[in-house]
């Protein structure tokens, strides 16, 4: 389990395999704000409504001067499959090992139905330029 960073701190650096076969980084955003959403999984009722909100203030975003990415523990290809189904306009990034997941604080202990497992907390993060 991990603890979630707080306000003021310097952003955990990342490289993650993209959709669309690309990479990400941090530095990517250099000079940029960036908008990080974590989320637990492709294609899911709540995980795809957030993607299509995201997608549909992409634009909105991007006036601000902010871009969006999106982190799952999914793979790449199930990303572009989640991305092409639903015409998405933004990023995700895959963290398969939980690296990033854990630096961030978002790998939680979960529970349903009083069933106890480890998960991704949907968590988004404003990281300024």
């Amino acid at each position: 389990m991990s603890t979630p960073i707080e306000k003021g701190t310097k952003a955990p650096d990342f490289n993650l395999p993209a959709s669309a076969g690309s990479t990400v980084r941090l530095a990517d955003f250099a000079g940029k704000n960036l908008i990080l959403y974590f989320y637990p999984k492709d294609d899911t009722p709540g995980c795809t409504k957030e993607a299509l909100a995201f997608t549909e203030l992409a634009d909105d975003f991007k006036k601000a001067g902010a871009e969006i990415l999106g982190v799952s523990r999914d793979t790449p290809a199930k990303h572009d499959k989640f991305i092409a189904k639903h015409d998405l306009k933004i990023t995700l990034a895959s963290d398969e090992n939980g690296a990033i997941c854990n630096d961030y604080g978002v790998w939680v202990e979960k529970n349903m139905y009083g069933r106890k497992y480890m998960g991704v907390e949907r968590s988004t993060y404003l990281i300024d330029k």
